[in-house]
C-alpha cells in the first residue's frame, strides 16, 4: 500500500512539472509597443538680420553690399538722400592706393577729362558733423566720410572712401597707440591682426558702414594701374542703389 501511495504521489507531480513546462512553453511572447514618431517638418534656422540699411555699390570689377550703421545717423541719412537721387551714378572711383583704400564720390569725376585731378568737389553740399565711435573702427571693408583739414573733423557731404589696408603685427600697433596716444581695444587688435585694415584714421575720421558682401572687389580695384596722384588709368565707375 505504501509503494502503491509513493507511485500515485510521484505521478502527480510529474504531471504537474508537466503542465507548468507546458504553460511556460505556450506562454504568449509579449511584443514591445511599437512607437510611431511623427514627421516633424523642417525649419531652416532663423538668421537675425543685423539692423541698418542696405545699399548695393556696382562697378565693372563687381558688386558690393554696404550695410549703413544705425549708429552714424547724420551720415546714414545724408548718404540715403544722395543715394536716391542718383548722385553718385557714373561717379568715379578717383583716388586708389593699394594697402590703403579706395576713394570716389567727387560730383566733378562724372564727366572728368583722363588725367584731370579730381578731389575738390561737392563743397557747395556743405560738411556733416564728425560722429566718432568708439566701437567703429577702420578694419578692411569699412565706409568711411572723407574729409578737408578743417579743425572739427567735419565730413564731406558726398565723398567717401572703402577701406583695404593691410594686417599689423601687435609690435607695429603697440608703436601705433605710442605715436597718438590712444589704446587699441582687444577687438580692434584681433580685427587688424587677421582682417586688416588701416588703424591710424581712427578717430580722426568718421566711419559710417561696412562691406558685408564683396570684399574681394576692393581687392580688385585697389590694384588697378594709377597715374600720378592716385587716380587710376582706366575710369572705375559706380551706381548706387538702396535696397528695399
Amino acid at each position: 500500500m505504501t509503494k502503491l501511495k509513493f507511485a500515485f504521489t510521484a505521478l502527480l507531480l510529474s504531471l504537474v512539472v508537466f503542465n507548468t513546462e507546458a504553460q511556460i512553453k505556450k506562454a504568449p511572447v509579449k511584443k514591445k509597443p511599437v512607437i510611431v514618431k511623427k514627421a516633424v517638418a523642417f525649419r531652416p534656422p532663423v538668421i537675425k538680420k543685423i539692423p541698418g540699411i542696405r545699399i548695393k555699390l556696382t562697378t565693372d570689377s563687381g558688386i558690393m553690399i554696404i550695410r549703413l550703421y544705425d549708429s552714424t545717423p547724420l551720415h546714414r541719412d545724408n548718404f540715403v538722400k544722395l543715394v536716391q537721387a542718383h548722385f553718385y551714378d557714373s561717379l568715379l572711383f578717383h583716388r586708389v592706393i593699394r594697402d590703403f583704400m579706395i576713394q570716389g564720390g567727387d560730383p566733378l569725376s562724372k564727366n572728368a577729362t583722363p588725367g584731370a585731378m579730381l578731389g575738390n568737389g561737392g563743397d557747395e553740399l556743405g560738411r556733416i558733423p564728425a560722429e566718432f565711435r568708439t566701437t567703429l573702427f577702420h578694419k578692411k571693408g569699412v565706409l568711411a566720410a572723407a574729409r578737408d583739414g578743417n579743425p572739427e573733423k567735419a565730413s564731406s557731404a558726398c565723398q567717401f572712401y572703402i577701406v583695404q589696408g593691410k594686417k599689423y603685427s601687435d609690435a607695429d600697433l603697440n608703436m601705433m597707440e605710442a605715436q597718438m596716444g590712444t589704446k587699441f581695444s582687444v577687438k580692434q587688435r584681433a580685427s587688424y591682426k587677421t582682417v586688416g585694415g588701416t588703424p591710424f584714421l581712427d578717430m580722426n575720421y568718421t566711419v559710417f558702414g561696412e562691406v558685408e558682401k564683396g570684399l574681394e572687389v576692393i581687392d580688385k580695384i585697389a590694384s588697378v594701374p594709377t597715374a600720378p596722384g592716385d587716380r587710376p588709368l582706366g575710369d572705375v565707375r559706380m551706381k548706387i542703389e538702396v535696397l528695399k
